[in-house]
This record gives C-alpha cells, sequence and structure tokens, in this order.
C-alpha cells in the first residue's frame, strides 16, 4: 500500500476539519483549506467533494458556507478514508479482503508470497483501522498547543499573533525538545504513518 497524494490530501482536510471543530468553527471553506496545507484548490475540490458524496463531510452554500465534518471525529477510521481514496489495503490482490482477485500461484493454499503478504495486509489494516480522525486530531491539537502556536482556525489564528513573539517562543521550546525527542507509543505510530505535518 502507498498513500497517493490523493489519500494524503484527502487525510490533511478532514484533520484540518476536525481541528476547526474543536476550536469551535463550524464551517471551512475550501480555500481555507487548501491555503493551510499550500494545496492545489481545484485537486481539492475533487476530493472533498468525493469525501462527501462519501458522507464523511457536509457543506453549506452561500457566501459563508464551507464544509464541516458530517460525522463525529471518533466515527471516522483512517482506513476508511485510505480505503475509499486510494482503495485496498492489500499489496497483493489474493489476499484484498475487499478487492480479492486469484494470483497466478498455482497453489494458493501454501504459497509462502502469500502468507507474507497477508501479515503484510493484517498490519496495515490493524493500524489504520485502529485509529480515529479524532486521535489524529488530538495528537496535532496536543503538539501545537505544547510548542505554543496557535490553533488553525481559532480566532486567535485569524487575527494573527506577534509571530516574532511566538516564532521565538517556539525555537526555544524546540531547541530544548530536541536533545531529547520523546514520543509514546500513539504518536510514534501516528509519525509513521501520517509524516510530521501533524505531530
Amino acid at each position: 500500500m502507498k498513500l497517493s497524494k490523493k489519500g494524503e490530501y484527502a487525510l490533511r482536510s478532514l484533520i484540518n476539519l476536525g481541528i476547526a471543530a474543536e476550536v469551535g468553527r463550524s464551517l471551512v471553506q475550501v480555500t481555507e483549506l487548501a491555503d493551510s496545507e499550500q494545496l492545489p484548490v481545484k485537486f481539492l475540490e475533487q476530493i472533498v467533494q468525493a469525501l462527501k458524496e462519501a458522507g464523511f463531510v457536509t457543506s453549506q452554500r452561500g457566501k459563508f458556507g464551507g464544509y464541516r465534518l458530517a460525522v463525529p471525529a471518533k466515527q471516522i477510521k483512517i482506513g476508511q478514508i485510505v480505503r475509499l481514496i486510494d482503495g485496498p489495503l492489500a499489496p497483493i490482490r489474493c489476499v484484498s479482503q475487499t478487492a480479492y482477485e486469484k494470483c497466478t500461484c498455482p497453489d494458493e493454499e501454501h504459497c509462502g508470497l502469500r502468507m507474507l503478504m497477508l501479515d503484510v495486509r493484517n498490519a496495515i489494516a490493524g493500524i489504520l483501522d485502529r485509529y480515529t480522525l479524532a486521535d489524529v486530531v488530538e495528537v496535532t491539537l496536543r503538539k501545537l498547543r505544547r510548542d505554543g502556536l496557535p490553533l488553525p482556525f481559532s480566532p486567535e489564528a485569524e487575527t494573527g499573533a506577534s509571530s516574532a513573539r511566538v516564532s521565538a517562543r517556539v525555537a526555544s521550546k524546540l531547541a530544548r525538545r530536541a536533545s531529547k525527542p520523546r514520543l509514546d507509543a500513539t504518536e510514534g505510530v501516528l509519525h509513521q504513518l501520517l509524516g510530521d505535518y501533524t505531530i
């Protein structure tokens, strides 16, 4: 399984909508989502539309319209989104639960490669289906608060906190932490799965 750019953008957008919900922002425009993560607007519009059609986000039209989560973040499994956008998690089709296809192996039942790839599929699915959008949002917000950064989509972020003050404070905190990086088990897995942009 390789997360595509489309899958990455879908997850990043959902994380931002989850953050917006947590800071009390009811709607976020697609241009704001694109700007916050430096994503191409047209491509992101297609992705958000797919998320809407699947029932993960809802929209409101009009000048002050935008998008929000259609269901609580704790009900959205990361694996659901990856499957929706990028398809099956299995590295080969003969171990897929959702898109099985017989492979060219003459004895599938005793195929060592298939057994190995089944373990790989189960490991990936186990992690992606264990974590919810709420888990990722919580870790993201915790890290932002720890580093003294304004929370995206919050009134503080919109009015613009003093960037020099924030930068100096963050640089100081990051320098102290750089000598002893520590991640708990959840944060470590999320870091490996989702990259530095969330934690």
